[in-house]
């Protein structure tokens, strides 16, 4: 059975579903979702490429953010969602031991058991001496911890709603089979409640046909993380804009993405379990959720912005001494650039910090703090 089988297969049990329900499938069905697969998604063999993969440096960087705040917590834990091929882990981790302020433990939640595998190997065999620091969870902990929690691009492969407001109201993407049992989308009338509550409050504008997406789980998933933070920060890094330019009405198509083969596209139907399908973040939304479950927001800027005011350009120069390849220095400085230049990462990258019970600024946020767009 291939995905597009199983995704026909749970639509003929189930009739046309909502669009959140079908990204849900396509991206995190056990086995046939993208996210659940054998096959990596990440890297040159892939379909795209994070931060993390570009250069070590990233890491490096976000490590001395978490050592400001670890040094102020007791047996703090680091505290990673979705790690990807494990690098950030691996970058993080040594930067911190170079730097003095290990955390008590490293933990992982990570929903797919084959990049499970695959982190623990790579850790193994990286940083065999802090492989032990290491634990892998597939739920929530069950108790609250000290510690930084990291979530980088997480936020944006959430499902999501998508609406098409029209002069005839407010519908709702629906994802069927046609008469030769191939996926299509057809908009009903919204009856969900909550959708219709937030277009409402979001779009300030009469602008239609305008189509766009909404992610209603983030409230819920920032409530666990206030519920499993006894004390510390949520940084979260992802591509998106605050609620103003998110519904702009010039963006009249939404935000949706689909990633595959280092190529991108919009439709979303057209690989469904072999590519990944994205949203952008409206931060917004997150800082509004994250004010309701009773975090501070304590930050939110740019990610060239957040890696400059936490010492890039020094790290960078440091790994210019320490490696003397000189074709390795210009890789480096290339990925760099990948980070800051604002037509790459530098501008569309957001860094958002939710803090509970600190009492201190955060380092990331001190050469420009942009709150005051939310």
């Amino acid at each position: 059975m291939s995905p597009l089988d199983h995704l026909r297969q749970y639509i003929n049990q189930h009739g046309s579903i909502p669009f959140v329900d079908f990204m849900q499938q396509a991206l995190y069905a056990p086995i046939w979702g993208y996210y659940t697969r054998q096959r990596s998604p990440l890297g040159a063999s892939g379909d795209f490429i994070t931060a993390p993969e570009l250069t070590p440096l990233f890491g490096h960087t976000l490590a001395q953010q978490c050592e400001q705040v670890l040094r102020h917590l007791n047996q703090p834990i680091v505290f990673e969602f979705g790690a990807g091929s494990g690098q950030l882990c691996i970058d993080i981790l040594t930067r911190l031991e170079h730097l003095g302020a290990l955390p008590h433990a490293y933990h992982i939640l990570e929903v797919s058991t084959s990049l499970q595998a695959r982190q623990k190997d790579h850790i193994q065999t990286k940083i065999p001496h802090l492989a032990d620091r290491v634990q892998w969870l597939s739920a929530w902990p069950e108790h609250a911890f000290e510690g930084v929690v990291i979530a980088n691009e997480v936020l944006d492969a959430m499902p999501v709603h998508r609406f098409l407001k029209t002069e005839q109201g407010l519908f709702e993407s629906m994802i069927a089979l046609d008469k030769n049992n191939e996926l299509i989308e057809n908009f009903v009338p919204c009856t969900h409640t909550y959708l219709n509550n937030h277009v409402e409050r979001v779009l300030k504008h009469d602008t239609v046909p305008y189509a766009s997406e909404a992610n209603l789980l983030i409230d819920g998933w920032i409530e666990a993380c206030h519920a499993m933070l006894k004390r510390g920060a949520v940084l979260l890094i992802d591509y998106g804009f605050p609620e103003h330019e998110y519904y702009h009405p010039s963006r009249a198509q939404g935000t949706l993405m689909c990633h595959y083969q280092h190529k991108a596209h919009p439709n979303p139907l057209l690989h469904p379990g072999e590519e990944d399908i994205t949203a952008h973040v409206d931060f917004t939304h997150v800082a509004d959720a994250a004010l309701n479950a009773g975090f501070e927001v304590s930050g939110y800027t740019n990610q060239a912005s957040f890696l400059l005011a936490n010492g890039l350009l020094s790290l960078l120069q440091e790994h210019a001494q320490d490696k003397l390849d000189g074709l390795d220095q210009i890789k480096q400085q290339e990925a760099v650039k990948k980070l800051l230049q604002p037509h790459e990462m530098g501008e569309l990258f957001k860094v958002i910090a939710l803090t509970k019970q600190l009492d201190f600024s955060l380092t990331g946020f001190q050469l420009h703090d942009k709150r005051a767009s939310l």
